[in-house]
């Protein structure tokens, strides 16, 4: 069944976001000095909402829950997102319905896909995981409050997803075999596991490696941007990096990560692995895989720039973001440049992506614009 027109311009769509990112900036403001009527309903709500979220979903903490709502409200301002979507023709757009199946590893995850959707002028028919069903749908309120034709963009179902005309899915390599066989006739984007890495030299700043730690351990290390590996050169001295890593001590007092931290402590010494231990973080030598559990890092050696640069190249398809120092970066630039994926970034800047750093390298709203 065609899907009727979004009756919405692109300025008014952009404009309900942009309010919705100014009401987030205003809640998370604590210096503001007078408070309206509208703003103290928000906040109520906006409490309310979180509340329920870390309810719903423990590795959703309230500081957690902070940090996503302070990264989508310096996003969602109207030049920000003007700029993002000036490179694209959006103006004659025939609308589609988009069906999207959103992960729910980190809080409001799948929201860039909606957002991407909706802008570009389709329609959203959305299955949120169980694990993050509170704030989408919330967040898509939020702009509405300013433009109530935006809802008329989108839908929210637990039922099999029928009638669409295209999908973007993310799930783990299991789930995205069975999308791709299930949407193999639609034009689509699946998304399977990818991690991040760190590339470390051994000549980082106290401060680089405290920025790092932000990395490996916002959401708990539970994002495809958090940094699950370490490449080190041989002999590298992990003093330094365990001292920077000690800012984030408190978490141990997290009993979800003292569990997973104790019990993966457990299974390594059970198997004799050999470790190394600051009574928080675990890590251990690991050559089979970027991927690593809560509470724990893997780490393997490299011994020159050409071997870490080729390692990438090989293993591109498997990584989300590469953090390193300026001097890695410019060896691995001419090579990692030319690919999709992985993604370049600075210490610290893993969870801070900007609205045209796509998921695995793959342009959402270029795709949006070929099934129109």
């Amino acid at each position: 069944m065609p899907v009727k027109p979004i009756n919405t311009s692109l300025n008014d769509r952009v404009s309900a976001f942009a309010k919705a990112g100014s009401i987030l900036s205003q809640y998370l403001d604590s210096n503001h000095s007078a408070i309206d009527i509208d703003k103290d309903l928000w906040t109520v709500t906006i409490n309310q909402t979180l509340l329920l979220a870390e309810q719903k979903n423990s590795w959703f903490t309230k500081d957690n829950l902070l940090y996503a709502l302070q990264q989508w409200s310096e996003a969602l301002t109207e030049d920000n997102l003007n700029q993002w979507l000036a490179p694209y023709h959006l103006e004659e757009v025939t609308t589609k319905k988009v069906a999207v199946i959103a992960a729910g590893n980190i809080p409001m995850v799948g929201f860039h896909d909606v957002l991407s959707i909706i802008l570009s002028g389709h329609y959203a028919q959305i299955k949120t995981s169980s694990n993050d069903d509170v704030l989408l749908p919330w967040m898509l309120k939020l702009a509405a409050a300013d433009l109530p034709e935006l809802e008329q963009s989108y839908e929210f179902t637990q039922d099999r997803l029928t009638d669409f005309d295209a999908v973007i899915a993310t799930g783990s390599n299991n789930t995205a075999r069975y999308f791709e066989h299930y949407f193999s006739k639609k034009p689509n984007i699946i998304r399977k596991n990818r991690n991040s890495i760190a590339v470390l030299t051994g000549e980082e700043t106290h401060e680089e490696l405290v920025a790092l730690s932000d990395d490996v351990f916002l959401f708990f290390g539970l994002g495809c941007r958090s940094v699950s590996h370490l490449k080190v050169p041989i002999d590298y001295d992990f003093d330094a990096f365990f001292k920077a890593m000690y800012e984030k001590r408190e978490l141990i007092n997290y009993i979800k990560y003292s569990n997973n931290y104790d019990y993966n402590k457990a299974v390594y010494l059970m198997s004799e692995f050999k470790l190394l231990d600051n009574e928080f973080l675990i890590i251990k030598e690991e050559t089979e895989s970027y991927a690593s559990p809560i509470a724990s890092l893997g780490y393997s050696y490299y011994t020159n720039d050409q071997e870490i640069v080729q390692e990438i190249e090989n293993k591109s398809e498997d990584l989300q973001c590469v953090v390193s120092n300026d001097s890695m970066q410019k060896v691995l630039q001419p090579a990692i440049g030319e690919l999709p994926a992985p993604q370049l970034v600075d210490f610290g800047q893993t969870q801070k992506p900007r609205l045209s750093d796509y998921a695995d390298g793959v342009d959402a709203i270029q795709f949006l614009l070929t099934i129109s």
